[in-house]
């Protein structure tokens, strides 16, 4: 596949280990996949092992991602191996060993677009077709018998499908971080959780991973573009099964036009709208942008928050401000900076009053779009470092908390808190690695 933009060839360490599929009530069928368990003949030079520092992180995120209605893979269990595993966590020459563990995790399928590009570039093009058929045949039946137009039908679907999930990642303040082709599944899924990460100052340049912290390819903010990027590399992978470029072209537009709604009616579900209107709407949203690029601002707690700010056309300066007083790093603000929110707040509400839907019905649609709460990765951490110590309790309490993740749930509010100081340049909190 490709990493970082560049053609890599065969990218992974070759450590998972499918056991099989089960088939559900429902008649769907889930492939079950250890990650950790061992070598195995794509292992080449990797020892198949996995850390128990990213393999909590795997599981507690998968399932969190699962609760927040995005897109995912699941995990199924996690158990520790009680054997040592050598990591050099950043790459630097500083190797240590750390506790084994694997991971069970669970999906329809674990394709993705490196699959295919692999056989395209070694021109196999038998195999290719065999693979373009076999995921029609089992994983999309809805689009005909497997042919050129079912090849077609399913590079816009696997578009469509990309970009509602990339949609959701930027409804939740979500950087996966390593965006390479071998980690975007052909299910619209998001997989392979390894350097990411949510927003905590609202950063749209922001990427938790080291390996990308000079480019920031992967930041925030980009990652509906290369999605796209993606998408092109997988359709080129095709290319050599259509023969012409014209119908790959037209199937990948599902990309840009699914994204462009999906995204609009997300945001206006986060900003308390109906529907989103571009004529009104654009504006505002990319001045709320500026706003929170300014000072350092929360995005998780600024956008809960908003549903409790007063739209009352007569409300007092201190009466909109006061709910989002938490979301704010910083104690001290520039005086303009509260004067644009103030003027900002006071266009939002005149733009909600002009909807004339009920306050009660407009702020449970908000919580349902803004989560209280997120994996944070200082959250993550200190469950790592609990659990590294002998003590699971805080893994359990996390998966626990997040299966509610738009309820108050009294008595955790500080699970809800802003990242403490102390996590600002923390290891394992603000930067990560590919190291696993």
């Amino acid at each position: 596949g490709h990493q970082f933009g560049n053609w890599a060839n065969q990218l992974g360490d070759g450590r998972a280990i499918t056991l099989g599929e089960l088939e559900a009530p429902g008649g769907a069928s889930y492939e079950l996949q250890l990650k950790g368990a061992g070598p195995t003949p794509y292992s080449r030079t990797a020892d198949g092992r996995a850390v128990l520092r990213s393999s909590i992180r795997e599981l507690l995120q998968s399932e969190a991602m699962h609760h927040l209605g995005v897109p995912t893979t699941r995990a199924l269990s996690l158990i520790g191996t009680g054997e040592p595993v050598l990591r050099d966590m950043f790459y630097d020459g500083r190797a240590r060993h750390e506790p084994g563990a694997v991971v069970c995790r669970v999906a329809p399928s674990f394709l993705r677009f490196g699959n295919f590009e692999i056989l395209a570039a070694r021109q196999d093009l038998d195999l290719l077709e065999r693979l373009v058929d076999h995921t029609v045949t089992r994983l999309f039946p809805e689009l005909g018998p497997p042919g050129r137009d079912a090849t077609l039908a399913l590079l816009a679907e696997i578009a469509r499908r990309t970009a509602v999930m990339v949609a959701h990642w930027m409804r939740v303040g979500f950087v996966h971080g390593v965006m390479n082709t071998d980690n975007m599944s052909v299910l619209g899924l998001t997989i392979d959780y390894g350097p990411y990460g949510f927003l905590d100052v609202y950063d749209p340049d922001w990427t938790p991973n080291t390996t990308d912290a000079g480019g920031r390819r992967y930041r925030f903010a980009n990652q509906p573009q290369i999605a796209l990027w993606n998408l092109v590399r997988f359709a080129n992978a095709l290319y050599p099964l259509i023969g012409e470029a014209a119908p790959l072209e037209e199937a990948l537009s599902a990309y840009a036009s699914t994204f462009a709604v999906t995204h609009e009616a997300m945001m206006a579900d986060k900003l308390g709208l109906v529907a989103f209107d571009p004529d009104r709407d654009v504006a505002l949203a990319q001045d709320l942008d500026r706003l929170l690029r300014r000072v350092e601002t929360d995005m998780t707690i600024f956008h809960r928050q908003l549903a409790a700010v007063p739209t009352a056309p007569d409300a007092a300066d201190a009466a909109l401000l006061a709910p989002l007083a938490d979301a704010f790093y910083e104690t001290s603000r520039p005086a303009d900076h509260d004067e644009a929110l103030l003027d900002w707040l006071r266009r939002w509400g005149a733009r909600v009053r002009a909807d004339g839907r009920p306050d009660a019905e407009r702020v449970a649609a908000m919580n349902r779009a803004n989560p209280r709460f997120v994996l944070r990765n200082y959250l993550a951490q200190e469950a790592i470092d609990l659990a590294e110590a002998g003590d699971p309790s805080r893994i359990l309490e996390l998966l626990d908390l997040m299966r509610r993740p738009y309820d108050e749930q009294p008595g955790r509010e500080r699970f809800a808190a802003r990242r403490p100081e102390w996590a600002r340049h923390k290891a394992g909190c603000s930067a990560l690695s590919c190291s696993s």
